[in-house]
C-alpha cells in the first residue's frame, strides 16, 4: 500500500516504512508528524483518489532528524557593468520516517 501526500509545497509518494527528506516542519526530534493532506492511496487493485483529499484518510510519521542540505552558490552577474554578487544557501529540511497509512 503506497500514498500520495503534499507536504512543503509538493508532493511525495509514500509507503509504510519509507524514509524520506521534506521541508523543514516545526515539530521535536522523535515526535509524531500526522498528514491529512492525502491526495490518492493505492492498495493493490484498489485506488482512491481524492477530490482534491481523500476524506479520513491520514499518514503518520516520525521525525528523525533535522538538519541542512549542501550548499548551492547564487552567483549573479551582468557582463561589461561590473556588477557581481555571490551567496551562498542551505535548504533546512526534516528527514521522516512513515509509520501508518489509514484510510
Amino acid at each position: 500500500m503506497h500514498a500520495i501526500i503534499e507536504t512543503g509545497g509538493k508532493q511525495y509518494r509514500v509507503s509504510e516504512g519509507d524514509t524520506l527528506f521534506i521541508e523543514k516542519l516545526d515539530a521535536e526530534s522523535g515526535g509524531k508528524v500526522t498528514f491529512d493532506r492525502v491526495l490518492a492511496i493505492v492498495n493493490g487493485e484498489t485506488t482512491h483518489f481524492g477530490a482534491p483529499t481523500v476524506s479520513g484518510a491520514s499518514v503518520t510519521g516520525e521525525v528523525l532528524k533535522h538538519g541542512k542540505t549542501k550548499k548551492i552558490i547564487v552567483y549573479k552577474m551582468k557582463p561589461k557593468k561590473n556588477y557581481r554578487r555571490k551567496q551562498g544557501h542551505r535548504q533546512p529540511y526534516t528527514q521522516m520516517k512513515i509509520n501508518q497509512i489509514t484510510v
